[in-house]
């Protein structure tokens, strides 16, 4: 069975809650303020598509492919991002809200998470190489046997990564973060100085 394809389409504001409404290919498209919540999005291949103030909380994304997605000012609670196609997985967050997702061991190097709330949100085995977390709020993040090589941290808050169970050479942080690299050590540390 061949799926459908929309290519250079604008959505807007259409409610795809509790239904069942995209199957098939979609490039180049942008979906704005629209309600995804609780739908399913499984098995659709998104290819340079914009999602711009939508919500997307708790979607299934059974096989989805997300190639070179971007998502502004979304909210997007409680998604399996671990449950989408790893084939050429790559997306980008910007003002968005992520809270309580799962990345659980996916590959998405050089994925920037700009001003984006990631509380609670499982990165355990996943490789994060490269990528920019500007100005996140990471509280209760998990990063476990997590590869952020590279990824630079130096503008992001609330988060402990220790770094002899995680990869983190050449990772980038502040002074100010230093505390969350040492939370395992029950340390007080005294950045007034």
């Amino acid at each position: 069975m061949e799926k459908d394809y929309t290519e250079g389409k604008t959505f807007k504001n259409d409610d795809f809650e509790n239904s069942h409404p995209l199957k098939g290919e979609y490039e180049d498209c942008r979906f704005l303020d629209c309600d995804f919540s609780n739908g399913d999005l499984s098995d659709c291949i998104f290819v340079d598509c914009e999602f711009l103030g939508c919500n997307l909380s708790l979607a299934k994304l059974t096989t989805t492919t997300f190639r070179d997605a971007k998502f502004k000012e979304c909210k997007m609670l409680g998604l399996r991002f671990d449950d989408c196609n790893p084939f050429g997985l790559a997306f980008s967050f910007e003002d968005c809200i992520l809270n309580h997702s799962s990345l659980f061991g996916i590959k998405i190097k050089k994925t920037i998470f700009k001003n984006t709330q990631l509380q609670e949100v499982d990165f355990t085995a996943s490789d994060l190489t490269g990528s920019l977390f500007d100005n996140c709020d990471l509280a209760r993040a998990t990063f476990e046997r997590t590869v952020i090589e590279k990824a630079d941290f130096r503008t992001s808050y609330n988060y402990s990564i220790d770094p002899e169970n995680n990869r983190v050479r050449k990772a980038k942080f502040s002074v100010r973060g230093i505390a969350g690299l040492l939370e395992k050590y029950d340390l007080n540390i005294d950045t007034s100085f």
